[in-house]
């Protein structure tokens, strides 16, 4: 509907007379445009008529005619619009501006929104200014959108670079804290593995006193925004902490952080396991936007990509690890196993020598004289042929079998074969 001031008496002036029949089809061209138009009237700003467009813009609460701009919105004066329209007003120059931000609405339900305006003096027969046209096209949704898929974007690149999960989330609550309208504090919590606790992921504008308060939270049914959310795994929206009975455990911590509302999403994987928790708190109580609701369906997901790969990248050198260890173990088993098998081939060819010695040394010394029985037995005696002589360098000697000469050779480092050629023991002991 097209909201227009009283009935207006004729104009006896033909050219005023046009110029109010022109006015008359600019109301008519944006009576049901989606662009904002509006007619303001003397030095007030009085609002004589305006279409559908700028009350849907300003709230239908407020379509109100014959009042002041700043009346019917005084949220513009802190932000410079009424200043610009007195000037516009005053010189008789107008203005446009490009994606000029504008704060619609006040306290928790203020919501930021962007236009390209154009301000033009409305001017009577005289030339003499009595009014502003107003007509605004919203490029919000534009605005929002371009800021989004720069930053979304870059996002992007850091998993795909395999960036650390922290750098990632930590990032992530960065860009939503700048891209938000109103101051927000975005809080990343991860999931254990059997999804019952939730850890501190993200929270670079959270005090620390309160990261660490909520590090291990249990998820379940009133256990603040978060806890809740993980454990029906659907979104859960607190717009007043001081009154929502979910935070009754947890009212004060967030009292002493200056949090006042709290809106949870839980972080889902492709299989619909619980990844984690995403939360953005205000500090005073606020109903989501629809840019708002964007803005954590998209990082929702987001932060499901970067923990899935997260998890993915660790199992992937969990098992790297995993076979690195049974490498290296193989390799030294290898190694224990070709270490054996050299001192066994050592120790049978020290064998083989022996025995090769122990036989000459039999042959050579069988003419000697010599006992009839092994001397090395143990103390019932060796029933066995002595058949070599063996001597230590202590000067002790005596004849063997060759099963107990070998085994004296190999156990007592100081016993040799006695070589005759060489004077016997004395003979050795005296070279």
């Amino acid at each position: 509907m097209t909201a227009v001031s009283g009935h207006r008496p004729p104009a006896a002036d033909p050219a005023v007379a046009g110029h109010t029949a022109a006015e008359e089809d600019l109301r008519a061209l944006f009576g049901q445009s989606s662009a904002v138009f509006a007619l303001l009237a003397g030095p007030a700003h009085l609002v004589e008529s305006a279409n559908r467009a700028f009350f849907d813009t300003v709230g239908q609460e407020r379509a109100h005619t014959g009042v002041p701009l700043g009346d019917l919105m005084p949220e513009l004066a802190g932000q410079g619009f009424i200043a610009l329209l007195d000037q516009v007003y005053r010189t008789g120059e107008p203005y446009v501006g490009r994606d000029v931000r504008v704060m619609v609405g006040a306290g928790p339900h203020a919501r930021e929104s962007f236009f390209d305006v154009s301000y033009e003096p409305r001017r009577d027969a005289t030339g003499e200014v009595t009014g502003i046209r107003v007509l605004g096209v919203e490029t919000t949704q534009v605005k929002h959108a371009q800021r989004l898929m720069t930053e979304h974007r870059a996002l992007l690149e850091q998993i795909a670079r395999q960036a650390p999960l922290t750098e990632v989330l930590d990032g992530m609550a960065r860009c939503i804290e700048n891209l938000a309208p109103e101051e927000v504090l975005v809080s990343v919590l991860l999931a254990d593995a059997d999804a019952r606790h939730l850890r501190h992921g993200a929270a670079p504008s959270l005090p620390d006193f309160y990261n660490e308060a909520i590090d291990g939270i249990a998820t379940g049914e009133g256990v603040g925004s978060c806890g809740t959310a993980a454990h029906r795994r659907e979104p859960v929206i607190v717009t007043d902490i001081a009154a929502d009975p979910f935070w009754a455990d947890f009212r004060q911590l967030a009292d002493q952080a200056g949090l006042a509302a709290c809106w949870s999403t839980p972080i889902l994987a492709r299989d619909g396991g619980l990844l984690g928790t995403f939360a953005m708190y205000h500090r005073t109580p606020r109903v989501p936007q629809d840019t708002d609701l964007a803005l954590i369906r998209v990082f929702a997901g987001t932060a499901a990509l970067a923990i899935e790969r997260h998890h993915i990248e660790e199992a992937k050198a969990t098992a790297e690890a995993r076979a690195r260890s049974a490498h290296d173990e193989l390799a030294a088993v290898v190694r224990v196993e070709r270490e054996l098998r050299a001192e066994a081939e050592r120790r049978a060819a020290a064998s083989a020598e022996l025995a090769a010695r122990m036989r000459a040394a039999a042959a050579a010394q069988a003419a000697q004289p010599h006992p009839e029985h092994c001397q090395l037995g143990d103390a019932p005696g060796c029933t066995a042929p002595a058949e070599i002589k063996i001597a230590d360098s202590w000067g002790d000697s005596a004849w063997g079998c060759a099963a107990h000469v070998e085994e004296a050779i190999l156990n007592v480092r100081s016993v040799f074969i006695a070589n005759e050629e060489l004077g016997g023991l004395a003979a050795y002991l005296n070279r």
